[in-house]
This record gives C-alpha cells, structure tokens and sequence, in this order.
C-alpha cells in the first residue's frame, strides 16, 4: 500500500509538472499580448498593470484577420472532411478484404508515416511547380489529404477490425451494397476515431506554416502564415505578435474542447488490432 501511494504521488508530480511546463508557452502568449515592445523586452515575465487592449485591434488589421480566418476555416474544414472520407473508405476496404494486396497495401501506408515532410519538400515543390497546380487553395487542401492520409488511416483501421463481420453479412443477406453497408452501418459506428481523426488534423492543418508558405501566393494566406507580418528584418513588435498569436489560437482551442471527450476513446480503440 505504501509503494502504491509513493507511486502514485510520484506520478502525480510528474503530471504535475509537466502540465506547468506545457502552460508556460501559452502563460507568456497571454501576458505578453497586452503589453508594449520594450515592456516585453525588459521583464516578458511580468503581468502589466497598464494593459494594452490596443494591441488585439491593431493586429487583427495588419494581419487582415477577418480573410487569413475564412481562409483557414476552408482549407482546415474541407482538408478534413476530405481526409475523414478518403481514409474512413480505404481503412474499411483493407479491413475487410483479406488479401496479399490488402496487407502490402496497409504497410505501406504506415511506412510512410515515418517519412518527415522537410525530405520531400524540394522534389515537392519542383515537381508539382512544374506541373502548375501551386498557388491555390484547392491545392493545398489536395496535399493535405495526401499527407494526412496514412495516420487517419490507420487509425479507422483498427477500429474497423473490431466490429463484427457479421454486420457486413447480415446487410449483404438483405440485400445493401458494400458501400451501402459502410454507409449506413459502418461509418455510424466509428463516430468516437471520427472525432478523433478530425482533432488530430485540425489541429496539424490549422497550425501548419511551412506548407501553406510553398503552396500559397498573398491573397490566400492563413493565420499561421498572416503572423509572419510582425516580424520584420531588423525588429520585432512582439507585443502585436503575442496578440496576433493568441486570437490565432482561439478558433482552434474551441473546436478541440467541443470534441476532447472522444478523443482517448478513439485512440484507444484504433490503436487496437
């Protein structure tokens, strides 16, 4: 009982502390986006007693926040919904089709999760450039599902191979397509790695800067790529840079709490083969 009370102590301030160091990044986001730029360079610790509201107005103008939103609002919603349906189709024909094919198909599919980004960002660039289909939304939100893919995959299908076949044959027996079937029995099933799938790429899509700053001209910028206007060659106004961060942020943090409820339970079954 005494080693499981130590144990479980430990463990605690081991939580503990890592939640503190987790916190701290967004701890000086918060108190630095109110305060002036020598404030920030004298003490970025402190909390102000002046604050500096001015700050969230001006860098909503600068940034163009209104438009870099609606542009991440589209190439975050239609990348994942794009991802949900291409992976959810593909990871219940893998699961349920047992074949060489189907086994060769899924490794490959993990293996290429182990691939980093940065090793095919120059061939990227130059072969899709010459193609012509850079510099525009659609394109990104088509490279996105690309990339995304393989994990979400993966995911539906460990998921997929713990519901029963015998659902599948009941619905043959009655006379539903196999599209039909995923349709109207499977796909309701996998509501808890659904949501799970959509947080994990919200939050990557939502946050991603270096592949909207090789896909996207002016115009089509999102939020990421917009605070990139603080900073400049010889200075930094770090205070409007905090505030453009924070009002950044904030779209994607009530998505992720609307949906956080699922997403252990979609992990945990997943995971599971």
């Amino acid at each position: 009982m005494k080693r499981t009370k130590i144990i479980n102590r430990l463990v605690f301030s081991l939580g503990t502390v890592l939640a503190v160091l987790y916190a701290f990044p967004f701890f000086l986001v918060i108190v630095n986006s109110v305060k002036e730029k020598r404030e920030i360079r004298n003490d970025p610790l402190s909390i102000t007693l002046e604050p500096l509201w001015e700050n969230f107005s001006e860098a909503i103008r600068r940034m163009d926040y209104w438009q870099s939103l609606i542009n991440s609002i589209f190439i975050t919603t239609f990348s994942v919904v794009a991802i949900i349906i291409t992976s959810s189709l593909l990871a219940y024909y893998l699961a349920r089709n047992n074949s060489r094919f189907s086994s060769i198909t899924f490794v490959i599919l993990v293996a290429s999760m182990i691939v980093p980004f940065q090793a095919l960002m120059i061939p990227f660039v130059g072969l899709f450039g010459s193609l012509g289909i850079l510099s525009s939304q659609p394109s990104l939100v088509f490279f996105y599902v690309g990339f995304g893919v393989a994990m979400s995959t993966f995911l539906y299908h460990g998921f997929i191979k713990n519901i029963p076949f015998e659902l599948d044959e009941a619905a043959s027996i009655d006379g539903a397509s196999s599209f039909m079937t995923f349709r109207k029995i499977i796909f309701p099933m996998l509501s808890p790695v659904t949501a799970t799938v959509a947080i994990i790429n919200a939050l990557w899509i939502w946050n991603d800067y270096l592949l909207p700053s090789l896909v996207l001209v002016q115009d089509d910028r999102t939020l990421p790529l917009r605070t990139y206007v603080f900073y400049g060659t010889y200075t930094s106004d770090y205070g409007l840079a905090m505030a453009g961060l924070l009002i950044s942020m904030i779209p994607i943090i009530i998505f992720y709490f609307m949906m956080q409820k699922r997403i252990i339970a979609g992990i945990s079954a997943g995971a599971v083969k």
